[in-house]
């Protein structure tokens, strides 16, 4: 590992005039380097750091807009507690007294699983977010997690669980080296890419293209990312895991699987060619809505290819099938052979993973430890469904013997998180948040969910904080590591959103009072404690307060890097390898270190309990007979009977996240609108107007939005974006107000969901439309 030092910018610790400070842009998983304007203490501007060794100066408007978003008036500035029904402004120390009077007393009197815990999107984007929710269930002692997985991506990390018996080992396509990319129910065009962090990934399909290699895009929509394609496949929505199924079917029936190296590491081929035999292409075409001739050259053009990558994401994710598809993907990178090697789908080495160890057998991955206590859910990666939180505080009643509540849910605790948005029936999550005994919220707007909290604490604007990915290092298309101090002091009102997570613990596990370093240095001491212990670590047998006294850093989170950096797989051991990693040596070098590109590590990866992918797990094959069940039926997956319902879709957007960037004026018109999509046939059929209302009734209930005649999506399916419904009294949210949008998770059923990962059915899902009058817009 080797790099060269680069000149620091002015520190940020000084207020000049006018400088530069680095900022790695925490607003979607493509992580890229910024290059900020600070006047006055104030961020003024945003471009891409173009020494940024992962990023190289490419920047998408929410990066550009990271000024406006730091500004934003809206932002709460100071905690919030509710006293006599109302929320008013009070000190930290006031608020903090509130969570330990609201929070224990209840854990002590009903158990901890009668606090809930819920973590947003966001959450992941921050090294807060990353360093204490892991601690803060642990403190707590609680088993009612919700997070945004289950409306997202839980369906790949219950299948890479089932498959290399780890959760989080998620192979990712090798974008600049591979020669054929299948993309299915993706669109980085304008996602900016999702489990697979990549900046500047329009550059890189583009690059793709014209190094000849050959991009194919499965999707109901003419997305941007599929008019680069050259092949773009119109799928029916929610069939994805047939077709997918029928590929690998024929790979297997004209003798094109090819594992090469992969054979020495994987069970169960013969049992995956068996289990789909009958799924043929002929047998998927009519559910699918593609030509059996189209989906044999899908199989032959990957099979040709010398290498290729199988991708999909969470268009394949967030269906009645979500686990299988997923399972799917990988399972086409082995029969092909792509399977960690250069050009296909690899394994990264985050710096802050665990250093490698020898391989053979693991604890492998278990589903359904314990169960929700109203429906049954199974747990999944120790989580519940964010679809049955309201059903959790809602209802009363004992759990069953899986269930380790005793009751419905009294406490919540939600970390950058708008459930009311994000999950199905928003609306009655609505009315159970406000029946708990007590909610405490960690967010820097007063939204849809954090209205109904006792008590709100804000996290200071991002440029106030310092950053390294944790999380999305964990899927970069190329390691490296990246560390960016804060860019602007820390406001004399403000907390550090460190310290707020800290505290936040601290009154959970009954230390109110104590300070943040006390729960850092908290984890340290076990974490140095099991290192010493193992005999694969560098610090075997060493004095664990030894190793602690020489970390380094300005606080408790940047010794917790440092002591992560020097255990982790390129980390300097505590000086058991001088050239190795550490804080020290990442901050000299403040547009990154690039660690290289990625490579094979079969069989290191894997933690089944035989040490090999296990190609088809006991609850995969539980579960094909529900996939091919759908073959009997005239309707594909999700697809209602009658012919007047048309299927709903999400759809992403290049100037949005989800629901937390719709404040900021400069992401905000154009064509970032909450329109519900519909082809002009479509249209015409059903007597609907370019641009005038339409009422939409689902599963779940009605909403209205504007209709917007395009072919970009196919006849019969509809598509209206996620996150909207600004529309809640009670929030602080001006702009988002002024275009609230309509709530597309309010046309959801609830109980509709993936069975083996608790994921929400977001897309596949039946609705009818009719004109509207314009009062009910």
């Amino acid at each position: 590992m080797t790099a060269t030092p680069v000149a620091h910018d002015a520190p940020a610790t000084s207020r000049l005039a006018v400088r530069t400070a680095l900022r790695i842009c925490p607003l979607c998983e493509a992580t890229c380097g910024l290059s900020l304007t600070i006047e006055d203490g104030r961020v003024t501007g945003a471009r891409g750091d173009r020494d940024d060794v992962f990023s190289r100066g490419f920047i998408c408007p929410k990066g550009a807009s990271f000024g406006a978003l730091d500004a934003d008036p809206d932002r709460l500035r100071t905690p919030l507690v509710r006293e006599d029904g109302e929320l008013r402004e009070a000190s930290w120390d006031e608020a903090f007294d509130a969570v330990a009077a609201g929070l224990r007393p209840l854990v002590e009197a009903q158990g901890p699983h009668a606090v809930g815990v819920v973590l947003g999107n966001p959450n992941v984007h921050t090294m807060a977010g990353a360093l204490y929710p892991p601690v803060l269930l642990g403190a707590l002692g609680t088993r009612s997690l919700f997070t945004a997985s289950t409306v997202d991506q839980m369906p790949k990390h219950v299948s890479s669980g089932l498959l290399f018996g780890d959760p989080f080992a998620i192979p990712v396509p090798d974008l600049d080296r591979t020669d054929h990319l299948l993309l299915i129910g993706a669109n980085p065009v304008e996602s900016n890419g999702s489990l697979c962090t990549a900046p500047d990934f329009p550059g890189r399909l583009k690059a793709l293209r014209a190094r000849g290699g050959t991009l194919t895009v499965i999707d109901p929509r003419r997305t941007r990312t599929a008019r680069l394609a050259d092949r773009h496949v119109a799928i029916r929505p929610g069939t994805d895991a047939l077709l997918l199924a029928a590929v690998a079917q024929v790979l297997f029936a004209e003798d094109l699987v090819r594992p090469g190296v992969l054979a020495d590491h994987v069970d169960g081929l013969e049992g995956v060619r068996d289990a789909l035999a009958d799924l043929t292409p002929e047998a998927v075409a009519a559910a699918c809505d593609v030509p059996a001739g189209t989906i044999r050259a899908l199989a032959g053009e990957l099979a040709a290819a010398p290498t290729a990558a199988v991708y999909g994401r969470v268009g394949s994710n967030t269906v009645a099938f979500g686990t299988l598809t997923s399972w799917l993907v990988d399972v086409l990178n082995v029969l092909t052979g792509n399977l960690d090697r250069p050009g296909g789908a690899l394994f990264p080495l985050s710096a802050t993973d665990r250093a490698p160890r020898r391989p053979g057998p693991g604890k492998g991955f278990t589903l359904g430890r314990w169960r929700s206590r109203v429906s049954g859910h199974p747990e999944a990666k120790g989580e519940l469904p964010l679809a049955a939180l309201a059903e959790e505080i809602d209802t009363p009643g004992q759990g069953g013997p899986d269930s380790p509540a005793s009751g419905p849910l009294r406490a919540l605790i939600t970390i950058a998180a708008n459930p009311v948005l994000s999950a199905p029936d928003g609306a009655r999550l609505e009315q159970a948040l406000g029946s708990l005994d007590f909610m405490v919220a960690v967010d820097p707007y007063l939204n849809e969910t954090t209205r109904h909290a006792d008590v709100v604490l804000p996290p200071p604007p991002p440029s106030q904080s310092a950053h390294y990915d944790f999380a999305f290092n964990l899927f970069a298309v190329r390691n490296q590591a990246r560390y960016t101090p804060a860019a602007v002091p820390l406001d004399a009102d403000r907390m550090a959103e460190t310290e707020i997570h800290a505290r936040l613990v601290a009154a959970a596990a009954g230390m109110h009072g104590a300070g943040p370093d006390a729960v850092d240095d908290l984890v340290v001491r076990q974490t140095l404690g099991k290192a010493v212990a193992d005999p694969e670590s560098p610090v075997h047998g060493q004095d664990p307060a030894a190793l602690a006294a020489r970390l380094t850093g300005e606080d408790g989170p940047e010794r917790r890097l440092d002591m992560m950096l020097r255990l982790g797989p390129y980390g300097d051991g505590f000086g058991a390898d001088p050239e190795g990693l550490n804080l020290g040596r990442l901050r000299a070098h403040p547009h990154g270190i690039d660690l290289g590109p990625l490579r094979s590590r079969l069989p290191g990866p894997l933690r089944t309990r035989s040490g090999r992918i296990e190609l088809l797990p006991a609850a995969i094959a539980g579960d094909l007979p529900r996939l091919k069940a759908v073959l009997a039926g005239a309707a594909g997956p999700g697809e209602a009977a009658d012919s007047g319902a048309l299927l709903l879709v999400g759809r992403r957007h290049l100037r949005s996240n989800n629901s937390w960037m719709h404040n900021i004026t400069p992401l905000t018109g154009g064509s970032n609108q909450c329109t519900l999509q519909v082809h002009p046939d479509d249209a015409d059929r059903l007597g609907l107007a370019d641009g005038a209302p339409v009422r939409i009734t689902g599963p779940g209930g009605t909403v209205t939005a504007p209709a917007e005649f395009t072919d970009t999506v196919r006849p019969g399916v509809v598509s209206l974006p996620h996150g909207w419904g600004h529309d809640r009294p009670g929030t602080r949210m001006r702009v988002a107000a002024r275009n609230p949008g309509a709530n597309v998770n309010q046309l959801l059923d609830a109980a509709a969901l993936d069975p083996l990962s608790g994921n929400a059915v977001l897309n596949g899902v039946p609705v009818r439309l009719a004109a509207a009058a314009v009062a009910e817009t």
